[in-house]
């Protein structure tokens, strides 16, 4: 039996402009996770995903690194229970 759960993920550093969006989501996808990423205007990036708890630690590990040219220096996790609002997972602007 899984263990369905939501995360509301806030990245910050040096995580705009370098791709960071388009690199959540190509993990989010091979994890088949679902929901969505997009820019703050903070300049941190917000992720919010619902799927098995294990698969969003797995994100939560690649998110914690991000991509080449990227540097995250804070990753915050709010963990609640799942609304099954998404379909997919996408990248908001």
């Amino acid at each position: 039996m899984s263990d369905i759960k939501r995360a509301k993920i806030i990245v910050s550093g040096l995580v705009q402009g370098v791709g960071y969006r388009y690199f959540v989501m190509r993990h989010a996808d091979n994890l088949n996770l679902k929901g969505y990423t997009q820019n703050l205007f903070t300049g941190e990036v917000l992720t919010e995903v619902e799927g098995d708890f294990g698969l969003i630690n797995d994100l939560i590990k690649q998110l914690k690194i991000g991509p080449m040219k990227s540097h995250v220096t804070n990753c915050s996790v709010e963990w609640s229970e799942p609304k099954n609002e998404f379909k997919r997972f996408e990248v908001r602007y």
